[in-house]
């Protein structure tokens, strides 16, 4: 009896125990162990822009300083060469920048015999030709009334040098005769201190006369042919550049060359408006060589800002020597109030609208460009800030990506969006 109370009482513990290992299997399963670990070690800050740990000392400030610096370095480095090879080869640079001008001023001529069904060569060739008739007849003009006005001019500047003389001596100067002599005296000294100068200076211009007419050949022939065949050349130029870069190029290209255009049809619009108005005043007050003149100021007004009133001022000259102070200071008010309606009206309204750039800009290039190439610099300055100007905004701004497929390259090379 007692054995099977014994056997009873060890099969009932061994069913607890087995109970107990049951239910303790099914919660480690249901909350499974968690692994603590020791934090790893935080990873080192690495700088992207740097290329070493000594870099990374350095501030980021000072670095960015010493990039932009270096990278000036090698542009100012780029344009001085690039001047320099300009100034070497400036008998070829300067007609052409002069012939780009002249191909702006006249491709809309080209453009209406074109639309008539004229061949190209045909069309070119007549607006060239239109064009030097006319330069050569208003030289001829000019020319012919500078002579007939010259002796007149002549003994007028004497007469105005004796009054002067007498103002010298009765004027609140109260100049002695002596003092008066000497004054003269060392004008004179100086004149001929300095003629070898001027001697010199006069050979020089005579041993240039073979480049000056090289430079204007190569003016007619560089106009002829870029009013034919600009646009092939300007294609011929972007397909020396990788096919990825040729759609964007073309497209400032041709937003340069309007922009140009623009310009220079502006300008001539406003410095007819100056020589007008001037030539107006000079014929209404009798000044001697009213047409001259007003070529004279129409010439100038090509340098913006400066050149109408240098021209303006030659005229006040002519004035003063021919008419006395009171037509003098009459033509210095018409150059003023002309002046004041081109840079209040006619610069807003039509410069304005062609090419939108600061005064500031204008004086600053003009200027670099008369200390880098005298007049030649002045006159191609702001066409070629206006230029640069609409073309690195072109090429900067943002664009739409094109999908691959919708780029189709051309059989020239060019590529197309279809």
């Amino acid at each position: 009896m007692q054995r099977v109370r014994a056997n009873l009482r060890r099969a009932y513990n061994a069913g607890r125990e087995s109970v107990r290992t049951a239910r303790a299997a099914e919660l480690a399963a249901e909350e499974p162990e968690v692994a603590y670990e020791l934090p790893a070690a935080p990873p080192e800050f690495e700088h992207l822009s740097t290329a070493s740990r000594d870099d990374a000392e350095v501030p980021h400030s000072l670095r960015i300083s010493a990039a932009w610096s270096w990278r000036l370095i090698v542009v100012g480095v780029v344009g001085w060469v690039l001047l320099r090879f300009i100034s070497v080869i400036s008998i070829v640079v300067i007609p052409l920048a002069i012939a780009m001008l002249l191909s702006a001023l006249l491709a809309p001529a080209v453009g209406w015999l074109l639309k008539a069904r004229l061949p190209p060569s045909l069309a070119t060739f007549l607006v060239l030709i239109g064009g030097l008739a006319g330069v050569a007849g208003t030289l001829t003009l000019v020319i012919n009334q500078f002579v007939d006005g010259l002796p007149q001019l002549t003994d007028n500047a004497s007469r105005g040098v004796r009054q002067i003389q007498d103002w010298a001596r009765t004027g609140p100067l109260h100049l002695s005769d002596e003092q008066v002599n000497q004054a003269i005296d060392s004008a004179q000294t100086w004149v001929n201190a300095n003629t070898s100068q001027l001697t010199a200076t006069g050979v020089a211009t005579a041993a240039t006369l073979f480049e000056l007419a090289a430079g204007m050949l190569l003016v007619l022939f560089a106009t002829f042919f870029f009013l034919r065949d600009g646009r092939k050349i300007w294609r011929f130029l972007v397909r020396l550049f990788p096919v990825n870069v040729r759609w964007n190029l073309s497209d400032a290209g041709d937003a340069s060359w309007a922009t140009l255009g623009a310009y220079v049809r502006a300008t001539v619009l406003v410095a007819f408006i100056d020589a007008t108005g001037i030539g107006l005043a000079l014929v209404v007050l009798d000044v001697p060589f009213p047409f001259p003149l007003a070529a004279l100021v129409f010439l100038g007004a090509f340098v913006p800002i400066v050149g109408a009133s240098v021209s303006g001022a030659v005229a006040v000259l002519i004035a003063l020597v021919d008419q006395g102070w009171i037509v003098a200071l009459i033509v210095l008010g018409a150059v003023i109030l002309v002046q004041q309606v081109e840079g209040h009206i006619l610069q807003p309204l039509i410069m304005g609208r062609a090419v939108a750039i600061h005064p500031l800009v204008v004086i600053i290039g003009i200027a670099s460009g008369v200390v880098l190439a005298g007049i030649i610099g002045a006159l191609v300055a702001v066409p070629l800030i206006a230029v640069l100007n609409t073309g690195i905004r072109r090429l900067a701004r943002r664009r739409p990506e094109i999908p691959p497929h919708a780029v189709v390259v051309t059989a020239s090379g060019d590529p197309a969006v279809s």
